[in-house]
């Protein structure tokens, strides 16, 4: 597994955003494949517990079925990411029918961030998508979404690489719900206790 980003995915992508660079102990806590109209909620009352801020790469399908989470997001005072609407995998997708994709998700979430399904994306759709997006990727993945993965093992994964400026990735979603419920008080409290705060990203 890789827990973390290899350098090599960096230097081959530069152009796409893969952590954030500051000395400052913050965290960019994300979270992909919302809303969910019971498992989204939970996490935004777990978020306020620790007043941590969050961006929701939420799937256009999915905020077209459930507007009043998605709204509940942002009245939280959390931001929202471009997710595609039927989160496509790039890699298996014709660049104008990924670039469709992306742009239908736009027309229910207003953001200028976007983050592609699986981390799977070519050099050719970044190319164009890059002219009015900027691509999040991350540089921690708590694997939540691993049915092979505990929640203690989530947990110990974000802690152990977490560092100031990561972005880090969970999902509010029914896969990954059981660790990902469990891991993130936890993961919240460990840096919050180390003097650590988490923000929304500001691109």
């Amino acid at each position: 597994m890789k827990f973390v980003t290899p350098g090599i995915a960096k230097w081959f992508f530069p152009h796409l955003i893969w952590e954030m660079k500051t000395s400052e102990k913050v965290i960019f806590l994300t979270f992909d494949d919302g809303p969910h109209p019971s498992i989204t909620p939970q996490v935004l009352d777990i978020l306020d517990n620790y007043q941590a801020k969050a961006t929701f790469f939420c799937v256009g399908e999915n905020v077209k079925k459930y507007p009043d989470v998605y709204q509940l997001i942002l009245k939280k005072g959390h931001k929202t990411g471009n997710h595609g609407f039927y989160h496509l995998n790039g890699w298996k997708t014709p660049r104008q029918q990924y670039l469709d994709d992306v742009e239908k998700c736009s027309e229910f979430v207003d953001s200028h961030l976007f983050r592609p399904p699986y981390g799977r994306i070519t050099f050719l759709q970044t190319g164009y998508l890059k002219i009015n997006y900027r691509i999040i990727m991350w540089s921690v993945l708590t694997y939540d979404f691993d049915r092979n993965t505990s929640a203690e093992q989530c947990y110990g994964y974000g802690i152990r690489y977490g560092k100031p400026g990561s972005v880090v990735v969970f999902h509010d979603s029914e896969k990954a719900a059981k660790n990902m419920l469990n891991a993130l008080p936890g993961f919240l409290k460990y840096f919050t206790d180390k003097g650590y705060s988490f923000k929304i990203l500001q691109l």
